[in-house]
Formats: C-alpha cells, sequence, structure tokens
C-alpha cells in the first residue's frame, strides 16, 4: 500500500525538468505520475516511477537533489465529488494531508497520490471505510 514517492529539487531553468525526463526515459523508467510545484527560485518535481531506488540513483549521479518519500495512492471513481467524499472521511477521523495530486488513465476512474502526516493511520482509516487504495506494481500497469 506505501509508494515511494521521488522528489527532485530542481532549478528554475530552462531545460533542467527535460533533463530529468530524458535521464530516466535513457534508463527505460517509467513515470507513472508526477507533478511539478514552483517558487520563483526553484521547482520540485514529484513522481512516481517504475523504479525509484534506481532513478534516484541516476539523478544524484547527475547532481541533482532527490529525495524518497513515502506516499499512498487512492482509486476512485472518476465523478463529481469522489475526491471530496474521501477527503470528508479523512478529515473526520483528523488525518492530515500535507499535498496531493492526482491522475485519470480513463474516463472512469481517477488515481489520488496522498500525502499524509500519518501515513499508517490514514491507510487504516481509508481501509476501514473500503475505498481501494493501489500498490506500486498496480501503477506500472496503466
Amino acid at each position: 500500500m506505501i509508494i515511494k514517492q521521488l522528489s527532485v529539487f530542481l532549478e528554475n531553468k530552462t531545460g533542467r525538468l527535460n533533463e530529468v525526463a530524458s535521464l530516466l526515459g535513457d534508463a527505460s523508467i517509467n513515470m507513472s505520475a508526477f507533478s511539478v510545484a514552483d517558487t520563483t527560485e526553484f521547482g520540485i518535481l514529484r513522481m512516481i516511477v517504475s523504479d525509484p531506488c534506481k532513478a534516484g540513483e541516476i539523478l544524484k549521479e547527475a547532481g541533482f537533489t532527490i529525495r524518497l518519500t513515502d506516499v499512498i495512492c487512492l482509486h476512485s471513481p472518476n465523478v463529481p465529488g469522489a475526491l471530496s467524499k474521501a477527503l470528508n472521511i479523512l478529515a473526520a477521523e483528523s488525518v492530515f494531508i500535507e499535498y496531493l495530486y492526482a491522475f485519470s488513465m480513463d474516463k472512469d476512474s481517477a488515481n489520488i497520490v496522498l500525502k499524509p502526516e500519518d501515513i499508517q493511520k490514514c491507510i487504516q482509516v481509508l481501509k476501514d471505510h473500503q475505498i481501494e487504495l493501489l500498490r506500486a506494481s498496480d501503477l506500472y500497469e496503466f
């Protein structure tokens, strides 16, 4: 249920994001999901990749600062209100979400990557409410 997310700290400079994508592509590492948050001087690329340890090593060797973080991914119907339902459940159980991002591979379902403050509590609450959690291997089948 816990998935390793790779975070890469990027200078806000033309070509840096492409450099990461090229390095990973050359190593046959697939990016299943990603999000970029930026400020005026740097950005954080958060991504779910097919081999996070290998990707981290490659990016470190290329001079990037990286971090591996535990996240979870819930699978949800892709309908209005589905995300709100899950977030309401978590809020009612006092589960704080640091950030999230989502992706959809078809019109019927969506996948939401969550970084909760207390990952074990979040997993238990979602399981207790029969909300489907994905394993890392599930994300690479898309």
